[in-house]
């Protein structure tokens, strides 16, 4: 009995004291897990309480402001009405069909797509941006469940389309998506903010409770190059140049050759950064900066520069062209049937002359003028601070046939954008210096302090200045007395060079129908100040050479621009000396045909005439345009219909260039379509319809045009 008591004893004691070890041990595992959750984690369960209590509402900043380079706003930031919605709120109201169908009237979208928003799966959508004050107010009326507007800082361009390529936009969210505002979106959307509100564990804010505001940082200013007036100068021009001849696109760039600043970049089509989603993604390419076309005659600036740099030709060489020069029994011919035939490195030069440039290249060889295609930057970017730079298309130097050297001396083969003709342009009336061009100025903040300076930069000297001296004389002489005379400015000296390219075919060679008409000048010529650039791609109608396109818009660019800068005349208006080979043609038009072919004898002019008439009902030239005397004008003899839809009798135009096919035609409101093979050149042979055929103003004439035997000439 005595056992059985005592053994019971231990038994409890045992359990009493396993109770309280276990307890202990109960005890210390929890004291160890306090310790653990306050000292190891408490921090991190900390933060994540202040996550659910704390709520972050960003705060943007404003986008640093675009000026021009004398301080004038380009892009602004505004606070406009935004509306948003919160998902949960509406669907909780049960009416998120309702909703969706009166807030797609009232901001003008699509009553799937804001239902799809509505009742999306998180906490709050943005329905539309920028609102106006009729949204604005009838939103607050209607008062929709879940449905607010607050102010957002919004991308606001007070000068609209212009400089539209250059600003590029800003998107819905404030974020930079094209041109400047994308290239320096870093800069320009400075740093956000925010404010921290507590809530409660219904979603409410407390009062009273923690807040904390932290200040957005403005973004940085930034400063352009362009020149506001000179910007509107040359968008001016192009919308003249769109009117009258409605080609694809068109663009003009003016620069300055010391520098490589911008003063002004432009294209058509264009607009405008503040409804950016109502246009095409065509009409907001920057197609001076990222679009290559074959320059044609403008690209003989570089092939004369390697030429006097590297001496293989001097300004009285002579030269001798008969209309054509064989290279590797291919034939190339002169713009001029006819050619030039006798005459000096600077005559070659005013006329543009096809064969002496072709000789030229074959001189140079590919190696030494591939050196100046490459020093001009051809084939490459240029860097300039815009995105999208194109580099061109160089044919690989080991690739160039003896042919394609000849074509390329003379502006085909490969293709260029318009920035690098410009640049190169530049260097070769500078002195020589490539300059890299770049369209900002500087970066300044909101205390308008300059951060960071652009400095004009160097890339290489690719000519020397006696080269760069010679070449000014030469190109100033195609604009006094060559195919840039259209370009002349009175009281300033000009240089430049035309350009009229046919632009490759789809299949393979080249149009007969599409052109690219350009102009690339400067002046005055003896200390540059401006260089600028216009091209017009696939001009309408005729003629659509670049000394009859392009020219005159440049000459009105570089005029008003050069009067604005305040660049003074080097000589007064009516002291130049008059070039005496030169006749202005006179008005014949409703006059007899013998007193018409008097007057013109008078004036130093011949005649040529179509039809059998008596009275002489159009004329091409028109009266007022000067021509080297004993230039033919061709005189319509052929009574038409004025009316647009009156019809014409088709001409015999047997025997004639493709130039005065063209010009008789385009005189008569008809259309000339060249063929041949390989390519229309020569004389008119066979036509369709036949000579005295009826046909509507504007018909189309198909004519056969056939080189005659040729004589090869060594280069």
């Amino acid at each position: 009995m005595f056992l059985l008591i005592t053994s019971s004893i231990e038994v409890r004691r045992r359990i009493t004291g396993l109770f309280f070890c276990t307890l202990f041990l109960f005890f210390v595992f929890l004291l160890l897990r306090l310790a653990y959750l306050q000292i190891i984690r408490g921090t991190w369960y900390q933060h994540k309480a202040l996550e659910n209590r704390i709520r972050e509402i960003v705060v943007e900043p404003e986008r640093g402001v675009i000026y021009d380079r004398n301080g004038k706003e380009l892009a602004v930031s505004v606070s406009a009405e935004a509306c948003y919605a919160i998902p949960a709120e509406v669907k909780k109201s049960g009416k998120s069909d309702i909703i969706a169908r009166e807030l797609a009237g009232i901001l003008d979208m699509e009553e799937k797509k804001v239902n799809e928003l509505i009742t999306k799966e998180q906490h709050s959508v943005w329905l539309k941006f920028k609102l106006n004050k009729e949204q604005v107010k009838q939103l607050r009326e209607k008062n929709f469940a879940g449905i607010g507007t607050i102010a957002k800082p919004q991308r606001f361009y007070p000068k609209g389309n212009l400089a539209a390529h250059i600003m590029g936009f800003a998107g819905d969210y404030n974020q930079g998506l094209e041109g400047i505002e994308v290239a320096y979106d870093k800069q320009l959307a400075g740093i956000n903010g925010c404010l921290l509100v507590e809530y409660d564990a219904a979603g409410h804010e407390i009062p009273e409770s923690t807040r904390k505001y932290v200040e957005p940082e403005q973004g940085l200013n930034v400063v352009l190059t362009i020149d506001q007036t000179i910007q509107y100068i040359a968008e001016r021009e192009l919308d003249k140049i769109m009117q009258e001849r409605s080609p694809k696109s068109a663009s003009i760039i003016v620069m300055d050759p010391d520098t490589g600043e911008i003063l002004a970049l432009a294209n058509r089509p264009d607009f405008d950064p503040n409804k950016f989603h109502d246009y095409p993604a065509a009409a907001r390419r920057n197609t001076a900066v990222a679009d290559s076309y074959e320059p044609g005659s403008t690209f003989k600036i570089v092939t004369l520069a390697a030429a006097l740099e590297e001496g293989v030709t001097n300004k009285e060489e002579q030269f001798y062209d008969p209309g054509y020069i064989k290279v590797n029994g291919e034939t190339i011919r002169c713009w001029a049937y006819e050619g030039h035939g006798s005459q000096t490195l600077a005559e070659v030069v005013q006329n543009s002359c096809n064969p002496g440039f072709v000789t030229l290249g074959l001189r140079l060889g590919v190696q030494r003028l591939y050196k100046y295609i490459d020093g001009f930057g051809y084939g490459s970017r240029l860097g300039i601070d815009l995105p999208g730079e194109a580099t061109g298309i160089v044919i690989p130097e080991k690739q160039v046939k003896p042919v394609d050297l000849a074509t390329i001396s003379m502006g085909q083969a490969n293709s260029v954008t318009p920035l690098q003709m410009v640049t190169a342009l530049s260097a070769i009336v500078n002195g020589g210096k490539l300059m890299k061009p770049h369209i900002v100025k500087e970066l300044s903040n909101r205390e308008g302090e300059v951060v960071k300076k652009h400095q004009p930069q160097v890339v290489r000297q690719i000519i020397s200045e006696e080269t760069s001296r010679l070449e000014r004389e030469m190109l100033e002489a195609v604009v006094s007395k060559g195919s840039g005379r259209n370009a002349k400015i009175e009281g300033y000296s000009v240089g430049g060079k035309t350009g009229t390219a046919q632009k490759p075919a789809p299949g393979g060679g080249y149009s007969t129908t599409d052109y690219v008409a350009s102009f690339i000048g400067f002046a005055p010529v003896d200390d540059p100040r401006l260089v600028a650039i216009v091209v017009v791609d696939t001009p309408k109608g005729y003629p659509y050479y670049g000394g009859t396109v392009a020219a005159p818009a440049f000459k009105e660019v570089m005029r008003d621009s050069l009067r604005y800068l305040e660049v003074p005349v080097r000589y007064q208006q009516g002291e130049e000396v008059p070039d005496q080979e030169m006749s202005v043609v006179p008005l014949v038009i409703n006059l007899p045909v013998q007193e018409a072919d008097k007057v013109l004898k008078n004036a130093g002019l011949e005649s040529e005439h179509s039809g059998s008439g008596e009275i002489v009902y159009g004329q091409v030239p028109l009266d007022g345009v000067k021509v080297k005397k004993g230039s033919k004008v061709l005189l319509n003899l052929h009574k038409t219909d004025g009316a647009e839809d009156g019809e014409r009798v088709v001409p015999d135009l047997k025997g004639k260039s493709m130039r005065d096919a063209a010009e008789l035609l385009g005189m008569m409101g008809l259309v000339l379509i060249p063929e041949g093979e390989p390519y229309p050149t020569g004389i008119a042979g066979e036509q369709d319809p036949a000579p005295g055929a009826r046909l509507p103003h504007g018909g189309q004439v198909k004519v056969k045009f056939r080189a005659p035997p040729g004589i090869e000439v060594m280069p």
